[in-house]
C-alpha cells in the first residue's frame, strides 16, 4: 500500500541528495521521510473515516451496552480482536484512539485496542510462521491479545478519564454537540463532509509537531543503534535479560515487519525466544514516537501510567514465554 512512499523516500535520500545507502544518517533520514509521509496520510484518512463512523454509527447504544451490560470481559476481547485485524502501527492507531474516545467508548476498552493494534496483524503472523514456526506464532498472537486485555482492564480500574488532555476533552464536547445537531436535522453525508473534513484537518494540525519530533527520534534510533548493542545485555545468562530487553526496546520505533528480522538475528545469537518476543513487543507497542503523539491526548501522568502498566505486562509475559518455549 505504501510502496510508493518508500520509493519516494529512497529517491529523495539516495538519488536527489546523493547519500549512500547503509550510511547511518542516510538510513535515518530515509526512515524519517517514509514514516512521516505514511503517518500523515494514515492520520488524515483515518480521522475522516472515524468522523464518518462517529456521525452515523449509533455510538450511544454501543456506549450504553459497553458501560451498563455485564460483558464479563468480552468488550475487552472485542477491542483486542479488532486491534489485531487492523494493520496499524502504534503511531497510526492514535487517530482511531481519538475517534473511540470522541465516540464515548470506555477508556479501558479504547486503550485495549491501542495496545493490541500494533502487536498482531496478518504480516506478523505470516513472518512469524516462516521464522519461528506454528507454536511460537500461536503463543505470540494469543499473548498479544491477552496482554492488551489485561493492561486495558487494569488501566480501566484506575479511572484515568480525568487525565485526558483538555484538547481531547474539547474534541469530545464538540463531537457531542455536532452529533446532536446532525441527529436533529437528519443531515445527509454530503452536508456533513465539510465538518468532518475540517475536524480531520484540526486533528492533523494538532498532532503534527508531535509526529515530526517523534518520527525524527525513531529515525535516529533506527539508523544509529546497532544490533550488537542489545546482544551484549540480553543474553540467556542474564536473569534480568527480560526487563532489560523490554526497557531497551521501548525507546525504539518500528513495525513488526521491521523488527522480526532483528528478532531472527537475536535468536541466532543465542538470545532466548521469550526474551526476544518481549523485546519485539516493547518495540512495536511502545515507543518514544508514540509517546510524543499520545502526549497530545494524555497528560504526562496518564502517559507514564499507560507505559508502566503495558511495560510490566510485557515483562511478565517474557518470563512466561521463556518457560514454555
Amino acid at each position: 500500500m505504501f510502496d510508493w512512499t518508500q520509493q519516494l523516500a529512497d529517491w529523495f535520500t539516495y538519488n536527489l541528495l546523493g547519500l549512500v545507502k547503509g550510511n547511518h544518517f542516510a538510513d535515518a533520514l530515509n526512515f524519517f521521510v517514509f514514516d512521516t509521509i505514511k503517518i500523515f496520510i494514515l492520520l488524515f484518512f483515518m480521522s475522516i473515516l472515524m468522523g464518518i463512523v462517529n456521525s452515523y454509527f449509533p455510538i450511544e447504544k454501543v456506549r450504553y451496552a459497553l458501560q451498563k451490560r455485564k460483558w464479563y470481559g468480552l468488550d475487552y476481547f472485542f477491542a483486542s480482536f479488532f486491534g489485531t485485524v487492523t494493520p496499524f502501527c502504534s503511531c497510526s492507531s492514535v487517530p482511531l484512539f481519538i475517534g473511540f474516545v470522541q465516540g464515548g467508548i470506555p477508556l479501558g476498552v479504547t486503550l485495549t485496542f491501542l495496545i493490541s493494534s500494533p502487536l498482531v496483524d496478518a504480516v506478523t503472523v505470516t513472518l512469524f510462521l516462516g521464522l519461528f514456526g506454528m507454536k511460537a506464532t500461536l503463543i505470540y498472537v494469543i499473548s498479544g491479545i491477552i496482554i492488551s486485555m489485561v493492561a486495558g482492564f487494569i488501566l480501566s480500574k484506575m479511572k484515568l478519564e480525568k487525565l485526558l488532555t483538555p484538547w481531547v476533552q474539547q474534541l469530545i464536547e464538540n463531537k457531542a454537540k455536532a452529533n446532536d445537531e446532525f441527529k436533529e436535522e437528519k443531515t445527509p453525508l454530503i452536508k456533513r463532509l465539510p465538518f468532518i473534513f475540517s475536524e480531520a484537518m484540526s486533528i492533523v494540525k494538532g498532532v503534527s509537531i508531535y509526529i515530526i519530533i517523534g518520527v525524527a527520534i525513531g529515525g535516529l534510533m533506527h539508523g544509529f543503534i546497532p544490533i550488537n548493542f542489545f546482544e551484549e545485555y540480553i543474553s540467556k545468562d542474564n536473569p534480568l535479560a527480560v526487563p532489560i530487553a523490554v526497557l531497551l526496546g521501548v525507546p525504539m520505533y518500528t513495525n513488526t515487519a521491521g523488527i522480526l528480522p532483528i528478532m531472527e538475528v537475536l535468536v541466532q545469537k543465542g538470545v532466548p525466544l521469550g526474551t526476544t518476543i518481549a523485546f519485539s513487543m516493547a518495540v512495536v507497542a511502545l515507543s518514544f514516537p508514540e509517546a510524543m503523539l499520545l502526549k497530545k491526548v494524555m497528560t504526562g501522568k496518564m502517559l507514564a501510567i499507560f507505559f508502566a502498566v503495558v511495560t510490566l505486562c510485557i515483562i511478565i509475559s517474557g518470563y512466561i514465554f521463556n518457560l514454555i518455549l
